[in-house]
């Protein structure tokens, strides 16, 4: 797959990877030419074609594009091992939160990390509900996916349409979702006992900056 990809095209899959990591989303037609100092959006919309063809990129429904099938290539010598953990965008309520359509993207991490014969995932976070914990806006955060945790694990939710990362206390009629942050504005939230967990937070890997 990766000799079927031209320079012009490696680039941009670069661009947008760096674009992805930084905003959290993929870059629009116009966002991608002016990262790649096109003058034309047409240019940059051949590449992402290009890109769609060769089953490297998807276009979902709503017209957005993801990562699908791409590794980027490294010259750095390692010998620690890595296992490939998808990236997540916005997630639907109701919906599986590992569902392909809800993928951007395949990041490497270390098996140190990620253990093997576990599944996991990957969400940036934002706001700053957990900051006291260490989990500021935009950095990646590791989780491990399973439906249960224990009191005081720091646990992800799919609450009001959204994927959210707080402290789970637990008493005997009632699961509590705390936020751990410097910001007073923010309050737990209530619920019963039939919550499901999505997963519990194994690592934080802090926000790229450029």
């Amino acid at each position: 797959m990766q000799n079927s990809v031209s320079n012009k095209e490696l680039a941009a899959l670069r661009v947008m990877r760096d674009f992805l990591m930084k905003n959290r989303r993929m870059p629009s037609v116009r966002e991608l030419m002016k990262e790649m100092d096109y003058k034309s959006p047409r240019s940059a919309a051949v590449i992402l074609e290009h890109l769609i063809d060769k089953g490297i990129l998807n276009k979902k429904e709503d017209g957005s594009i993801q990562f699908i099938k791409y590794e980027f290539e490294t010259n750095e010598v390692t010998s620690e091992q890595t296992v490939k953990i998808p990236l997540l965008g916005s997630v639907a309520c109701g919906l599986p939160i590992l569902a392909e359509e809800n993928i951007e993207a395949m990041i490497a991490v270390s098996t140190k990390i990620a253990k093997p014969n576990n599944t996991y995932f990957l969400l940036q976070a934002t706001g700053d509900s957990m900051n006291e914990k260490g989990i500021n806006d935009g950095d990646l955060v590791l989780v491990k996916q399973q439906n249960s945790a224990e009191d005081g694990d720091l646990v992800v939710a799919l609450i009001d349409d959204e994927a959210t990362i707080k402290e789970l206390r637990v008493n005997e009629d009632l699961v509590l979702l705390i936020p751990r942050s410097s910001n007073k504005a923010h309050t737990a939230i209530i619920l019963s006992r039939d919550f499901m967990v999505q997963g519990v937070v194994v690592s934080t890997i802090p926000k790229i900056e450029y």
